[in-house]
């Protein structure tokens, strides 16, 4: 079969994929071919409830056995707890607080008023996903499919994935020597999987009750129904497990499971205790990893994304927050954890936490307010609506009635290996009164050095990010042809006759500002990262190219038309 043009461009363009406009080495083919694959499985509201992590009644064999084959991380935390501002964090390598992603949606913001507000948040210009530099790097990296990053509604920015949908799957790389980086998100655990507790399997007597939940049988039965979700998630996590095997790509392959936050139940999601935010992380290294292995090294959930570019031996940005915790570029173990949290669907909050090994500190920003906020969402779980009854009929005992409370401790400070539920607030006991000032101050000199942008009012914010309420709009992009014909001193060039030797580069004037370009027709073509100048072969190329910035509205597509000669 005769090559066509547009195939005759891709493999023009190949060599050009290596080049790179963010901050990364040129890389060759051959390594490019070395790098090993890697795999994203995440669950959503999902705290350690495995057999592996000592849970006897979850029925986990998949998740167990992953866990002999490699590393089980016993102090793994996300930086929310809840999804979307953590995920945001995970995307970016940066703490949501940094980059104004911290309230959960920002969809949400003033949806109860009349006419409500939508805004998407700005990052800084230099914040990327971590995506984007495997991109560069020849990873082919797809996402199916939640993304939840609070700087776009679907669909997300083209330059983050080469596929994000429901059928997304690095099956579907055009290229099956191309390294992939794919991500696979269970949704079967998310809270609203809970709400109907009338059909459970898992034997409500077997369940343990934590003792700021009150013993009754719908507590149980609440309770219950998680477990069903979890052995349903570990299927899922077996059918991916084998396909992979199938494939024969598992000894190439690295595979990550973890959790977006703690247990969707309350208490859990949305508080900064253990509860909320301590998550499963499972590593799978064939060849690097000693199966069976057991790390209480802290992490957070912003090391991620670091930690996979490491793996894949791609330089980490200066500026991302994350620390990589394996691969060739690990930074010094953590000592401690952040947490945040912020506005909760219509509710505002603002609570911070500071985790090591053996205390959390947590400092409430609203002292005055009740410890339950109003969250219509969260009054739909069964376990809530019996919280409420009790309270009201005061049948709630004192370590029940804590998270119930009108009003808040300023500060709270737990011993957690001798109060692992986090009940008794150490805040006021002058034994520990050296540790309470330690925690403190380093909540407060995180908040200086990660620039915490919680302490500003939101709508103050929304108008640096969108002034006068008007999102704002990336600048159209460009081609600048580089040919005996024209060295680049014109812009804004739609095509034209050109020799060989000839580039072609792109260039948009919005700051911070990634370029995608295809070669395809339609209304959904496959977009390809830009990343360095073009060498277009002879014959005809048409190539069409587009702009985004996160937070913006993406350009306008602009086409061209190229005819070059030998």
């Amino acid at each position: 079969m005769k090559p066509t043009n547009q195939s005759k461009l891709l493999a023009g363009l190949l060599p050009s994929l290596m080049v790179a406009v963010l901050p990364l080495a040129v890389q060759s083919q051959s390594t490019v071919q070395q790098r090993p694959n890697i795999i994203w499985i995440s669950t959503e509201d999902f705290s350690p409830h495995l057999g592996c992590y000592g849970d006897k009644l979850a029925q986990t064999p998949t998740l167990d056995k992953l866990a002999s084959q490699g590393v089980r991380f016993t102090n793994a935390y996300t930086t929310a707890a809840i999804c979307a501002p953590c995920r945001a964090g995970i995307i970016t390598g940066m703490y949501q607080t940094s980059i104004g992603c911290m309230h959960m949606r920002t969809t949400s913001y003033r949806r109860s008023v009349e006419n409500p507000v939508e805004f998407t948040a700005v990052p800084p210009h230099y914040v990327k996903a971590f995506t984007e530099y495997l991109r560069v790097a020849g990873y082919y990296c797809t996402n199916n499919n939640k993304t939840d990053y609070q700087f776009a509604k679907d669909p997300v920015p083209a330059s983050i994935w080469d596929d994000c949908s429901r059928t997304a799957h690095y099956k579907n790389r055009p290229d099956k020597n191309q390294p992939f980086f794919s991500v696979f998100n269970h949704v079967g655990t998310h809270e609203s999987q809970n709400w109907n507790i009338g059909n459970v399997k898992t034997d409500p007597k077997n369940v343990k009750i934590p003792p700021y939940y009150p013993d009754t049988e719908i507590v149980r039965r609440n309770i219950a129904k998680s477990y069903d979700n979890t052995a349903r998630l570990d299927s899922v996590v077996a059918d991916l497990l084998a396909e992979l095997d199938r494939e024969g790509l598992a000894e190439n392959t690295i595979v990550f499971f973890w959790g977006d936050h703690g247990d969707g139940l309350p208490r859990a999601k949305r508080w900064l205790y253990d509860s909320g935010l301590q998550i499963p992380l499972i590593i799978r290294w064939p060849g690097k990893i000693k199966p069976g292995t057991v790390n209480d090294q802290m992490v957070s959930s912003i090391d991620f994304g670091p930690t996979v570019l490491s793996m894949a031996g791609v330089k980490v940005p200066s500026h991302m927050q994350g620390r990589p915790f394996l691969g060739n570029q690990t930074a010094e173990p953590r000592q401690y954890v952040f947490g945040a949290r912020d506005r909760v669907d219509e509710s505002y909050d603002m609570i911070r936490s500071v985790r090591s090994k053996e205390n959390l500190y947590i400092r409430n920003f609203y002292p005055n307010e009740p410890f339950n906020i109003w969250v219509p969402y969260l009054n739909k779980m069964p376990i809530m609506q019996e919280m409420l009854r009790l309270d009201a009929e005061g049948k709630l005992n004192p370590d029940q009635k804590k998270w119930m409370a009108e009003t808040r401790p300023a500060e709270e400070l737990y011993d957690v290996k001798a109060d692992p539920f986090q009940l008794n607030n150490l805040a006021e006991n002058q034994k520990y009164k050296k540790i309470l000032s330690e925690m403190r101050l380093l909540q407060d000199d995180w908040a200086l050095t990660t620039n915490d942008l919680g302490r500003m009012n939101e709508p103050e914010m929304i108008e640096q990010m969108w002034p006068g309420g008007k999102q704002p709009v990336t600048d159209k992009p460009y081609f600048i042809v580089n040919a005996p014909e024209d060295r680049g001193s014109k812009n804004y060039q739609t095509g034209g006759t050109f020799s060989a030797p000839m580039t072609l580069a792109f260039y948009c004037p919005t700051h911070g500002a990634s370029i995608v370009y295809t070669t395809e027709p339609g209304n959904k073509p496959a977009w390809k990262l830009y990343s360095g100048a073009l060498r277009l072969p002879a014959g005809t190329s048409n190539i069409r190219i587009k702009a985004v910035r996160y937070g913006y509205k993406d350009s306008d597509e602009i086409s061209g038309t190229f005819e070059i000669s030998n």
